[in-house]
């Protein structure tokens, strides 16, 4: 019997050693929840335990491993930096452009919530963690963070990315904490459809998709439109993004309602920073209420420089209108020269070229001279001077003073006889 043990040494420790794990991981199977059942608070005292040992471990490796990524990229591959520089800048130039846009409509927003006693919860502080490790199985979607109840974590605290929301904490330690993933098939959240403004109930499958399937058929919701957090579960924060509607099909275990699937805004399955909301509060905090009046400024101002460059064009179109009708009417007009009167047409002719030349704007120009003169034409008539009361006008033009009729001796003065009065005048 002894040299039985000695010959088998290794094999039965091996055995021993499967045989115990194998125990261990038939304590911490978990059985198939229901649908809307709550996800029970229990650990085990072995599962403790080995998350007690593996934790250093998988903390230690994922440092380490961070280190070495992250020093390859931030100091020897730096191959793409100057581009993305650009982009990043290009970025945040439109980012303010579209801050810009939306200011107002948050302003307005603000002013219907406080005429509603509308109250909303803003995120008022979190504590960001990285994910050390996961549960390892289909049926579970489960993070582990190095994050815990020395941190301030407490159970049901929603998990997010800048991208959107991940799940809730599910158990908390010390050190460290397990998430619950939206995607888990005992998971749920409140959610909203942005364009049809419709309430629903999202759930995870235990294949790994978010789906709705509390709603009936619908003509009004379309794939593509995205999904948000209700605020409802007490969990989640109102408005954070939860993902698009990818397909929509009929739910044959469950007529007449129907099976949304949805695309999750986050990638849950490449996951290594998150956030966790610590607080809540019933305003804007000071970054963003600072950021809302910058953006409110920054809009007054575009509409000031856009109504300003608009009255500048206003202008300058009614100056070239302006300018047009004078050209026109410039165009229209006879010519005008300083020169004397010639009835040569070549003479006219260079008189017109001279008089555009000589007559700079803002002058007054005199007229050409006709080339058939008549009494109508200008220059034709006599000095007023020269004229006798009841003399008859001259036929052709008139270059030189008339003489001036002799009088008879009876009427030696200058006076002129007096003019006959009708006697119906």
């Amino acid at each position: 019997m002894e040299s039985f043990f000695i010959r088998f040494k290794n094999v039965l420790v091996l055995v021993t050693v499967l045989l115990a794990q194998t125990i261990g991981l038939a304590v911490q199977v978990r059985r198939p929840v229901e649908g809307g059942a709550p996800d029970g608070p229990k650990v085990t005292l072995l599962r403790s335990w080995v998350i007690g040992v593996v934790t250093p471990f998988e903390r230690f490796f994922h440092g380490f491993g961070h280190v070495v990524r992250y020093g390859w990229s931030d100091y020897i591959d730096l191959r793409n930096t100057r581009q993305q520089n650009r982009d990043l800048q290009n970025e945040v130039a439109r980012l303010r452009l579209e801050q810009a846009q939306l200011a107002e409509d948050a302003v307005q927003g603000h002013r219907l919530q406080e005429l509603l006693k509308f109250q909303q919860s803003y995120i008022a502080s979190t504590v960001p963690a990285q994910v050390i490790g996961t549960s390892g199985t289909d049926q579970s979607r489960v993070l582990n963070i190095d994050k815990g109840s020395s941190d301030g974590i407490r159970i049901d605290q929603a998990v997010i990315t800048p991208d959107g929301i991940v799940g809730k904490i599910r158990e908390v330690q010390g050190h460290t904490a397990q998430v619950l993933v939206i995607n888990d098939q005992s998971s749920g959240a409140g959610v909203l459809l942005a364009t049809t403004r419709i309430r629903a109930i999202l759930r995870g499958t235990s294949t790994g998709h978010i789906i709705i399937n509390n709603l009936t058929p619908d003509s009004r919701i379309k794939p593509g439109e995205q999904v948000l957090t209700s605020g409802g579960d007490q969990i989640y924060p109102r408005g954070l993004p939860v993902g698009t509607i990818e397909s929509i099909a009929p739910d044959p275990d469950h007529q007449p309602y129907t099976i949304i699937q949805l695309k999750p805004a986050t990638n849950l399955f490449q996951l290594e920073e998150v956030l966790i909301i610590t607080g809540m509060q019933s305003t804007l905090p000071g970054a963003a209420q600072k950021d809302l009046a910058q953006g409110v400024a920054t809009a007054q101002q575009l509409a000031a420089e856009k109504a300003a460059a608009k009255a500048a064009a206003d202008e300058a179109a009614a100056e070239a209108a302006a300018q047009s009708a004078s050209q026109v009417v410039a165009e229209r007009l006879p010519s005008l020269h300083d020169g004397e009167t010639s009835a040569d047409p070549n003479a006219a002719g260079a008189n017109v070229a001279k008089s555009t030349s000589a007559n700079p704007a803002g002058t007054i120009p005199k007229p050409l001279p006709a080339l058939h003169p008549d009494k109508y034409s200008p220059g034709t008539t006599p000095p007023a001077s020269t004229l006798t009361p009841g003399a008859g006008h001259p036929s052709g033009p008139v270059n030189a003073p008339a003489p001036r009729p002799k009088t008879s001796s009876t009427n030696s003065s200058d006076q002129p006889e007096p003019e006959s009065v009708s006697p119906n005048n």
